[in-house]
């Protein structure tokens, strides 16, 4: 007598050995910081009123443009925004009228330059050209003012597609602060500069830059000591901030147990939430870094489902569910893939209800439209690689 036999489908899965999070949940739910209540808030507005008062009292274009700059380094830029584009406004008005504070100045013209086209104003390249020798190159004398090649050398990164004037100002400005660098040059000046060499101002995180400026900004000769302390202070009422912001997020990823559950997928909470830090830092857009760093983290965890766990089948599956968006359709899906569709159904409809109750927007179309790309996507590239 022949038996009836069974032949389980034995299903290989891949693994990318992603190290664990080094960051320890029960240390940030313990994260506090003493800037907390009504008198830093109290001290924070005497100190923008002061600072308020002091941007309409600067009336030289130069002087203008030097406390703005200060202020964005420093992180204050966004207690200011209305009054800082009134002074740019009034600048670029009159840009095309060759004053003398900056004829034949160039660190008064690359500063000019830099702060309007970041802030989104039309100058041209060619305002650098006067500083050119008949040959086209940039004049030699140019290399004895470090403090101007330093500025032209970060307005360079704000260039577009086909400007060569200002690639060749880059080149120009890097290979010469190299060489002063050997010179004995002012030593605040030159932390400046290899700060700027390592990674030039366009490209970095701004919040880490103002922790880094902060510190440069106390040892120079020409510090305020009311912008100083407002920066401090600002700063530390800003990670306050933040830090309960990670406080709560840390709290929802444990509740999902989704860096417990699924081993093979990145646990990146922390990383994920920075990002979001680094796109939007003030204060108070609390709500959109929670939910910014919600999604981003349930991606995360969904990329590695499609890169690196799952089947095919099991990805049609998962696809089609996120396409169908009912809370029926992970009935079919392995126990992994359920938890993961539930968590992000449920992100993605609380961030819907919100919208709908704070501003009557109906947008779960377009959440559920953005998300189904996301696996859309990532399904199109797993089915190209196997």
């Amino acid at each position: 007598m022949i038996g009836n036999s069974t032949r389980e489908e034995i299903i290989v899965r891949r693994t990318a050995n992603y190290h664990p999070p080094i960051w320890d949940y029960d240390y940030v739910q313990s994260l506090r910081s003493d800037y907390v209540g009504e008198t830093y808030i109290i001290r924070l507005d005497k100190l923008k009123r002061d600072v308020k008062a002091m941007l309409g009292k600067v009336k030289k274009p130069l002087d203008q443009l030097q406390l703005i700059d200060v202020l964005q380094r420093l992180g204050l830029y966004y207690h200011f925004k209305d009054e800082i584009k009134r002074i740019l406004d009034s600048i670029y008005n009159q840009y095309n009228q060759h004053e003398e504070w900056k004829k034949d100045d160039l660190y008064a013209t690359a500063l000019e330059f830099r702060l309007l086209r970041q802030h989104g104003y039309d100058v041209p390249q060619d305002v650098f050209s006067r500083f050119k020798d008949e040959t086209g190159s940039f004049k030699a004398c140019l290399c004895e003012d470090m403090k101007g090649m330093l500025c032209l050398y970060e307005a360079s990164y704000l260039c577009v597609q086909g400007e060569s004037t200002l690639e060749q100002a880059r080149d120009f400005a890097h290979r010469h602060l190299g060489k002063g660098l050997e010179q004995n040059i002012d030593q605040n000046l030159a932390i400046e500069v290899n700060h700027a060499l390592e990674l030039p101002l366009h490209w970095r995180m701004p919040r880490l830059e103002a922790r880094w400026f902060i510190d440069v900004y106390e040892k120079r000769q020409d510090i305020n000591p009311i912008l100083l302390e407002f920066a401090k202070l600002d700063y530390n009422m800003v990670q306050a901030t933040h830090q309960e912001d990670l406080r709560h997020m840390s709290s929802w990823w444990r509740s999902t147990r989704l860096g417990e559950k699924l081993k093979f997928a990145r646990d990146r909470l922390m990383e994920n939430f920075l990002w979001t830090v680094g796109e939007i830092f003030e204060p108070q857009y609390g709500y959109y870094r929670r939910m910014s760093t919600k999604v981003n983290s349930l991606l995360t965890i969904i990329d590695d489902v499609y890169d690196v766990y799952g089947t095919l089948d099991e990805l049609e599956l998962f696809t089609d569910a996120v396409d169908r968006w009912d809370i029926n359709a992970m009935d079919p899906l392995p126990e992994y893939m359920k938890l993961c569709f539930l968590a992000l159904y449920n992100s993605i409809n609380e961030m819907a209800y919100d919208a709908l109750k704070e501003h009557g927007l109906h947008i779960i179309f377009y959440l559920r439209k953005a998300v189904l790309s996301a696996t859309v996507n990532s399904f199109h590239f797993f089915d190209i690689k196997f």
